[in-house]
C-alpha cells in the first residue's frame, strides 16, 4: 500500500519549492514497485530506512522504485531551476542519479536532519516542519548561485507555452546564443532547454489524459500540444513513460 500526500510549503520557501510531501509504503512479502516519470524537478528525500537522506537529480527517463517492508519518506520538491540555490554544484552532475546530503550539505548538517526526523515517532506535519526548517537554514547560509537569471527567464517562457517553443526562438527572445543558453541551463537546471521543453510538453499531455475520450485522436492531440506530428508525440511517450499513448491512457482510466 502506498499513501502519498503533498503539502504547501511555508511562505518563505514558496519561491523555491513546488511542494513538500510524505509517502508511506508498506510492502508485503513481495517487494513493491512503482514508476516515477520525469517531471523537470529535483527532490530531496529523507527516509527512515538506514537514515537515508539524498537529492534526486533531473530525470531524463522513467525509473522504477522498488520498496521492501515499511518505508517512510519526508521530502521537498524544488521548482524547476530552484535547486541550485540549495546545492553548491552544477546541477547537471545530479542528472539521472542521486547524491547523499552528506556530500551536498556536509556530514554534520545531514546527520542533524536525520536525527531530528527519525529519532522520535512524530506526525507527518511535524516532520515536514523540521525539513523546511533545515531548508530555511540552508537558504540563509548558502550564497546564491551566480548568473541564474537567464535560466529562470527561459524556464518561465517554456512553461508559458507548455514546452511548445523552439530553442532557437527561445534564445533569440532572450538575446543570447543557443549555445550560451544551453550552457547556462545545464548549469542551473540540469538538462538542456530542448529536453526540458520536451518533458514540459509531455507532462501537459499526460495531465490531460483523463479528459480525453477512450479512442483519442492522437494526431489532433499532437497538434493541440504543439508537436510537429503524431510520431513525435509517440516518441515522447516511449522515452518518458516507456509506453504508447493508448496503453498509457488506458492505465490511467483503469
Amino acid at each position: 500500500m502506498i499513501v502519498y500526500q503533498e503539502y504547501a510549503p511555508v511562505a518563505a520557501l514558496r519561491p523555491w519549492l513546488e511542494c513538500v510531501w510524505t509517502c508511506r509504503v508498506q510492502a508485503g512479502a513481495t517487494p513493491m514497485a512503482h514508476q516515477v516519470l520525469p517531471d523537470n524537478c529535483i527532490d530531496i528525500l529523507c527516509q527512515d530506512q538506514q537514515d537515508a537522506s539524498f537529492a534526486v537529480g533531473m530525470m531524463t527517463a522513467p525509473i522504477s522504485v522498488v520498496s521492501s517492508g515499511l518505508v517512510q519518506t519526508v521530502a521537498a520538491r524544488f521548482k524547476p531551476g530552484a535547486a541550485a540555490r540549495f546545492f553548491q554544484l552544477p546541477l547537471y552532475q545530479l542528472n539521472d542519479g542521486r547524491a547523499d546530503l552528506q556530500q551536498l550539505w556536509g556530514r554534520e548538517l545531514a546527520a542533524r536532519l536525520g536525527d531530528a526526523l527519525w529519532t522520535d515517532a512524530l506526525p507527518n506535519q511535524q516532520r515536514i516542519a523540521i525539513l523546511q526548517d533545515f531548508l530555511l537554514l540552508r537558504l540563509k547560509n548558502a550564497p546564491p548561485p551566480r548568473d541564474a537569471n537567464l535560466a529562470r527567464h527561459a524556464i518561465a517562457l517554456i512553461d508559458a507555452t507548455q514546452g511548445a517553443v523552439r530553442v532557437d526562438h527561445l534564445a533569440a527572445q532572450l538575446g543570447v546564443s543557443r549555445q550560451h543558453l544551453a550552457l547556462q541551463f545545464r548549469q542551473h537546471v540540469g538538462i538542456n532547454p530542448k529536453l526540458f521543453a520536451r518533458i514540459s510538453r509531455f507532462r501537459a499531455v499526460n495531465g490531460a489524459l483523463k479528459t480525453l475520450p477512450a479512442q483519442a485522436d492522437w494526431a489532433q492531440v499532437a497538434l493541440q500540444y504543439g508537436y510537429f506530428d503524431q510520431s513525435h508525440l509517440i516518441h515522447d511517450f516511449q522515452d518518458f513513460a516507456r509506453s504508447t499513448p493508448d496503453a498509457w491512457a488506458a492505465r490511467h482510466r483503469a
